[in-house]
């Protein structure tokens, strides 16, 4: 199976990007507040506010993200091909996360295929860790881009909600291209879901 390590980051600490932006991602170009990624041929309006995700909390996010993957899986995946896009955030919870990897089809239906088996690995690390999750699957339109989204709502010891992930997944150019939306208030989530729906693609 091939991993998107975005399906499995897991929320690290605040922090901030104070300094160029543009140094914190792997692909595309920020200018002022629109990132735009050249291979995907996305363009996105960061929220105002919202700062750019620094690349060393980048890095704890995949580096407990793929030991999640390899524990669970009993696999020796590694991240060496993954892109960090754009990633943003406002606090601990409310979270944007964009990532892009090489994926070469090797049959029809091969990453429909992957997709589903991410789905189901997903629900196992949650499981295996005792976390208590709700899931459920849909299709969405962003500029005409049918999207497969995997919403998860996670639940804290005491009963109550304590995190909602939407996670947006579709083959682009070659490229597994995914998006996901931490997060707990609605206002939050609202600024992000409204700037991630009027992405344009080319």
């Amino acid at each position: 199976m091939k991993f998107n390590l975005l399906t499995v980051l897991v929320i690290a600490f605040f922090v901030s990007c104070k300094s160029d932006p543009n140094k914190q991602i792997d692909e595309g170009k920020i200018t002022e507040n629109i990132y735009h990624s050249e291979e995907i041929g996305w363009t996105m309006e960061i929220p105002k506010g919202w700062k750019v995700t620094h690349r060393s909390e980048l890095l704890k996010r995949t580096e407990k993200g793929l030991n999640a993957i390899n524990e669970t899986a009993g696999s020796d995946y590694n991240a060496s091909e993954l892109k960090q896009l754009l990633n943003f955030q406002n606090d601990r919870a409310h979270i944007f996360q964009s990532t892009s990897e090489p994926f070469e089809l090797e049959y029809d239906g091969e990453w429909e295929e992957n997709n589903a088996g991410l789905k189901e690995l997903i629900y196992e690390i949650y499981s295996t860790r005792d976390i208590k999750i709700d899931t459920s699957s849909s299709k969405e339109i962003i500029d005409n881009i049918e999207f497969h989204v995997f919403h998860i709502k996670m639940y804290g010891p005491d009963g109550k909600v304590m995190l909602h992930q939407d996670m947006y997944g579709k083959l682009i150019n070659g490229y597994d291209f995914g998006v996901n939306l931490n997060y707990i208030n609605d206002k939050e989530k609202n600024e992000m879901m409204n700037a991630w729906k009027s992405s344009k693609f080319d």
